[in-house]
């Protein structure tokens, strides 16, 4: 029997590891969006890709290869999900830029999915730019809610998703599957909503090798897990996938995740993500399309796609909400509200291994888990 000061210890350290765990992407404060500059050199790892290919001479610099779209991932959504993908440019004008909790008074055109770059210079080592909701959040604006995905998977008048090809050379080709929702809805401990926030970019992705597919990476909060493409549920070749409700980390099956110690996934617990086969949806039927080239950390459009949106360096959601206001709660000091956060350039695109962290054992997993 554990003794209660003990207990009373573990539970508080579960409960601080699994808040840090789900709002790790989603904390400005702490780990302000990067300007869009080439990484750092990453240590060599056991699998590593070969070096990105030069933009110029990329044989796919100007289209969608067919294996993009032949392979990619089909997602559940789960039975009770109320948060669905969301219109990006619906999002953006239903939010104000804000700096230090005040809206930006600076002269600006309307903002969209074409320029919204143009909020960059404000963004600086000590200043940071989000996009706060022009209706308070705790009014719950019915824009939030996305839009759900009808009979065929296809988010209806929305663009809800982002692909990105990454051509890294030596036959290897990364493709990012970037998924846009307008609300997080936390976790649930001991009565209280945990991590909610404004924005949310999730993603798989799929490397391929000479044009068949190796490894996928699933975005589950500040991490995720690798799995070899042999392994995954598929529906004919296309992975499936199992969107968490309301946080929507991403998952190669279905049922309970517990995420109470950060990277460690386990089918029961004190914090976990829900999910099963309730809406399916089929992402790059509502999507955008960019090449990036790792040479240069730099994007190009496909089929027209706007540009704007994808080099804005600020934050996609409202800023932390202050602990005196009213819509605000906390357990343990650990907020209801937190803040939005990055985008898609911000998520390792360059990266050497199928894992999000290059500094880190990239474990890609041949047999399915929770």
């Amino acid at each position: 029997m554990i003794p209660h000061s003990l207990h009373s210890f573990l539970v508080l350290f579960l409960l601080k590891s699994a808040f840090y765990s789900l709002s790790a992407y989603a904390s400005p404060v702490d780990s302000p969006a990067p300007p869009v500059d080439p990484p750092s050199p990453a240590p060599v790892d056991p699998v590593p890709a070969g070096p990105p290919a030069p933009g110029p001479t990329d044989p796919l610099a100007d289209t969608i290869p067919p294996f993009a779209l032949d392979f990619a991932p089909l997602v559940w959504l789960d039975k009770k999900e109320t948060f669905f993908p969301s219109d990006i440019e619906t999002h953006i004008s239903n939010t104000s830029p804000f700096i230090d909790l005040k809206i930006v008074e600076t002269p600006l055109p309307p903002l969209s999915t074409a320029n919204l770059d143009v909020l960059n210079p404000l963004n600086t080592d000590t200043q940071h730019v989000f996009l706060t909701t022009k209706v308070p959040v705790q009014d719950s604006p019915k824009w939030l809610e996305g839009v759900a995905p009808d009979q065929d998977g296809k988010s209806k008048d929305a663009t809800t998703c982002v692909t990105i090809i990454s051509n890294r050379g030596n036959g290897t080709v990364d493709v990012f599957y970037m998924y846009f929702y307008s609300f997080n809805k936390g976790t649930d401990v001991l009565f209280h909503e945990l991590g909610n926030h404004v924005g949310d970019w999730e993603h798989n992705m799929i490397r391929f090798q000479n044009g068949e597919p190796d490894g996928i990476w699933f975005s589950q909060h500040s991490n995720g897990q690798a799995f070899r493409y042999q392994a995954v549920e598929k529906q004919g070749k296309r992975p499936v996938v199992y969107s968490a409700r309301g946080s929507h980390a991403n998952y190669a099956i279905d049922g309970n995740h517990d995420h109470s110690i950060p990277n460690i996934n386990l089918p029961a617990g004190p914090v976990t993500d829900r999910t099963s086969q309730g809406t399916l949806w089929d992402p790059v039927k509502s999507s955008f399309f960019y090449t990036y080239d790792g040479a240069t950390n730099s994007i190009a459009p496909l089929n027209n796609s706007p540009l704007g949106f994808m080099k804005y360096n600020g934050l996609w959601g409202n800023t932390d909400m202050p602990k005196d206001d009213p819509a605000q709660e906390s357990l343990f000091g650990f907020p209801k509200f937190v803040g939005g956060p990055s985008g898609p350039m911000d998520k390792r695109l360059n990266r050497i291994n199928v894992c999000l962290n290059d500094d880190k054992s990239c474990k890609v997993r041949d047999k399915l888990a929770a």
